[in-house]
């Protein structure tokens, strides 16, 4: 179990512009991931600083880590360090190495279309 705030009340605090639809989520060590503001906005997205009620470690994410729980985990950044709210999509470093734009699990978006196609000999 996550404890944290929820994204939406740091979304409330930060007043983004009214032609932000998506976040880039800013980590540690230059790690990042894009994330759309309406997915970001659900009630059990949130800033976790806990788990199972302990603090969260560096391992685990610590001392802040986004969870979105609905989104494969590299959308559920560790060590968070900033948010750039953008109008248009665009890759994070995940998404740069060949995963999904979206990362939805149920639609097994895990990898760009592009890194599924292998070349049969």
């Amino acid at each position: 179990r996550w404890t944290g705030v929820p994204f939406s009340v740091i979304a409330a605090k930060a007043v983004p512009k009214r032609e932000a639809k998506f976040v880039i989520v800013k980590a540690e060590g230059g790690y990042s991931t894009n994330v759309s503001l309406t997915d970001l906005m659900r009630d059990n997205v949130l800033f976790a600083d806990q788990h199972e009620p302990e603090p969260l470690t560096p391992e685990h994410g610590g001392p802040l880590r986004l969870v979105v729980p609905h989104l494969y985990a590299w959308k559920s950044a560790k060590w968070v360090r900033g948010l750039e709210f953008i109008a248009e999509d665009r890759p994070g470093f995940w998404e740069q190495v060949g995963y999904h734009m979206n990362g939805d699990p149920f639609k097994e978006q895990r990898y760009r279309e592009s890194n599924r196609r292998r070349k049969v000999l």
